[in-house]
């Protein structure tokens, strides 16, 4: 884990960058999404190892959802999504799980800004609730 949040979103802002192509421009956009649901998102960069570079994660009193890109898509995880309300369908992936859910974003796909706006500040919401 990098300790530092200004470390962290530079290692984001770096991942963004190196990515060069639609995966970056819509990790850019989901994150500035992110951070104006909660202006008090914690940007972090986790389970770093020999095998990973690392995972791009946004908290507030707890993990709220993970960014990751692959080949085909970007990723979010929403850590406690099963317990979201999610009356737009944005969760379109890992939907067997009993405690996550994910939002797999391709290349075509147009982003519902309301709708991850809500599932963010409801994750939190619950997060605060602990």
């Amino acid at each position: 884990m990098v300790d530092n949040q200004t470390d962290a979103s530079k290692l984001i802002d770096r991942k963004i960058d190196g990515l060069g192509d639609w995966r970056g421009k819509t990790l850019s956009t989901v994150r500035r999404i992110i951070r104006e649901a909660d202006p008090d998102i914690v940007e972090e960069w986790k389970w770093v190892k020999a095998t990973t570079p690392g995972t791009r994660v946004w908290s507030h009193n707890g993990g709220v959802c993970t960014g990751e890109t692959y080949k085909e898509v970007v990723k979010l995880t929403f850590f406690k999504g099963a317990a979201l309300d999610d009356p737009a369908g944005m969760f379109n992936s890992s939907l067997g799980g009993k405690v996550r859910r994910a939002i797999d974003i391709r290349e075509s796909d147009k982003i519902d800004e309301g709708a991850l706006k809500n599932l963010v500040r409801e994750a939190v919401a619950l997060n605060l609730k602990r």
